[in-house]
């Protein structure tokens, strides 16, 4: 095997090495303003709590956005077009200086076109992981994961085709979550 096969050399974790810990609290408050803002649908006054320059990277069917323009006028009116009656519920968050992370659900209803496929009235299930990076005051980087492959599947649509790995498991039910209901 390899050095790096075995890890040897792999610098893990550059980003968050040098985070200051005293930021943790303004971190937090931070991104608690900035969730329920979202939770509230708004869009115009987002930028209190994003640099005018950061960036927004999602995973593929998402795509990065450039400052708060791009946020909202690739993101948030398609989502919230595509998705009504939303509202995000973080199960677990975690805060480390100029960081924080979440995961969690977004329950909505699919009420405008989607991917291709046109508005069904289902309430779906949106699930999701951030990362934040937060400089005075501001969300400067936000990295984001969108379970679409998910949201898809409740609207009918495997983009799998069949060929998911989920058909190699045990097929047990997933025990339910903390405080939660089972995903």
């Amino acid at each position: 095997m390899n050095e790096m096969m075995k890890g040897m050399g792999v610098d893990h974790g550059h980003l968050s090495r040098d985070t200051d810990m005293t930021k943790t609290e303004d971190t937090r408050r931070v991104i608690e303003g900035m969730v329920d803002a979202l939770n509230e649908h708004r869009i115009e006054g987002i930028g209190e709590f994003f640099a005018e320059d950061f960036v927004w990277r999602g995973n593929t069917g998402c795509g990065t956005k450039h400052g708060v323009k791009e946020f909202q006028n690739n993101w948030q009116r398609p989502f919230q077009a595509a998705f009504s009656d939303k509202i995000a519920i973080d199960e677990a968050r975690l805060y480390m200086g100029e960081w924080a992370a979440c995961f969690g659900a977004q329950h909505a209803v699919h009420s405008g076109p989607f991917m291709g496929v046109q508005a069904t009235g289902k309430r779906v299930e949106i699930r999701y992981m951030d990362f934040w990076k937060v400089v005075d005051g501001k969300i400067v980087e936000n990295w984001v994961t969108v379970d679409f492959g998910h949201v898809l599947a409740q609207l009918g649509v495997d983009v799998f085709d069949g060929e998911g790995w989920e058909n190699f498991d045990t097929g047990a039910k997933e025990p339910p979550r903390p405080g939660g209901e089972a995903a």
